[in-house]
């Protein structure tokens, strides 16, 4: 392979091992999005290679003859990465990088390049050096022995290896992300409870589902950032919203969710998923155009009893369905969740339906729904 013609231009080939626990439909689905994932940290996806065997190989994941074939393949692509869309160990990467000769990474590390360029508050930014830190902590090396430094006269014990001694700074400066991110939550925490005059309604789902588009339907001022792409949002995004007379309550948006979502990057990013634990309603976001909407349903509901928010109330909300939309896939899952709210962020098609339902549901569910007297819009 000509490496000098590669090393401006990242190109991948992406690889995906099914086995028996998996369900192919799923892996198909997850395969794509792993592109869609590759595009949004432009990386240009040149091929794409799979292996069914009953389980991974404890060495390279995929068996002899399949690395060998997609060693062959990065050369025919030129590409000079390989994205794996299965979790990888250290003694995984290591084996396949030195086979392929070609740098290799997986889901979670992709994931994590994501949220590292995507993260603008200094929030997200300690949350995502947070996560990174605790990744590579959890790469050990490989190698053939660990040389361990003895002590000096008068020290016992084996001394540190070099490990040890790598790790030690990183593991100092997880400390300290720590502490600065328990900071940031005692101020949110007190930021909260000075606006909590007005209930507060968060905004949950897949990402890439409309939810920043819903935020400024709803908020017309809010200028959200929305882009087409995974992730496009990492940082919570508070605007208050005029849902009827008299009635207002404080909308948020945060990060996405996607499946696989990586512990690490969840337990980093609990203070701005703590937005969700702490809201009067949820407002669970899907695609209803998409075809497997029903996968992505349960990847929102797992990932909000991961966090703690499985208790607090929710509507379910039906994003992309245009009125009197033909599509099949749409109607299917309007008829399939019948008290869900189907709208349409973009044509804002049901947000005064939403709006109406945002009004009933706290005044069922919200003991702080003591709203004072309207005010002129300013």
């Amino acid at each position: 392979m000509s490496r000098h013609k590669t090393e401006e231009i990242e190109r991948a080939v992406l690889a995906q091992l099914v086995h028996s626990r998996m369900d192919p439909f799923e892996a198909a689905d997850s395969l794509q999005e792993l592109s869609r994932l590759a595009d949004t940290a432009g990386v240009l996806v040149c091929d794409q290679i799979t292996q069914n065997r009953p389980k991974p190989d404890g060495g390279s994941l995929f068996g002899k003859g399949k690395v060998e074939d997609l060693k062959n393949l990065l050369h025919e692509k030129e590409a000079n990465i390989v994205i794996f869309d299965n979790p990888l160990s250290a003694f995984q990467q290591f084996n396949l990088t030195k086979a392929l000769e070609a740098r290799v990474m997986d889901r979670t590390e992709l994931i994590l390049q994501i949220f590292a360029r995507r993260a603008r508050s200094a929030e997200a930014q300690t949350q995502v050096e947070l996560a990174q830190l605790q990744f590579l902590l959890s790469r050990i090396p490989v190698t053939a022995a660990q040389q361990r430094f003895k002590g000096g006269i008068g020290m016992k014990g084996p001394g540190e290896s070099r490990l040890q001694l790598r790790n030690a700074p990183m593991r100092k400066r997880v400390t300290e992300l720590k502490k600065k991110l328990a900071e940031i939550q005692k101020r949110s925490v007190a930021e909260a409870a000075v606006k909590r005059k007005w209930p507060v309604v968060s905004l949950v789902g897949y990402t890439n589902a409309g939810k920043s588009t819903l935020l400024n339907a709803l908020a017309p001022r809010s200028e959200a950032y929305v882009d087409d792409r995974l992730f496009a949002t990492l940082d919570t995004k508070t605007r208050l919203v005029w849902l009827q007379q008299n009635k207002q309550v404080l909308l948020t948006d945060t990060v996405g969710f996607i499946r696989n979502l990586p512990h690490s990057l969840i337990a980093s990013f609990k203070s701005t998923l703590d937005v969700a634990v702490q809201a009067d309603l949820l407002l669970i976001v899907v695609d209803a155009s998409y075809p497997h909407v029903n996968d992505h349903l349960k990847v929102c509901y797992e990932t909000i009893k991961e966090i703690g928010a499985a208790e607090v109330p929710a509507l379910l909300i039906l994003n992309k369905c245009d009125k009197g939309s033909s599509d099949s896939a749409v109607l299917h899952v309007t008829e399939q969740y019948p008290q869900a709210i189907p709208v349409s962020a973009k044509s804002g098609y049901g947000l005064e339906t939403l709006k109406q339902s945002i009004v009933q549901e706290l005044q069922k569910c919200c003991t702080l729904w003591q709203l004072p007297s309207a005010t002129s819009r300013t």
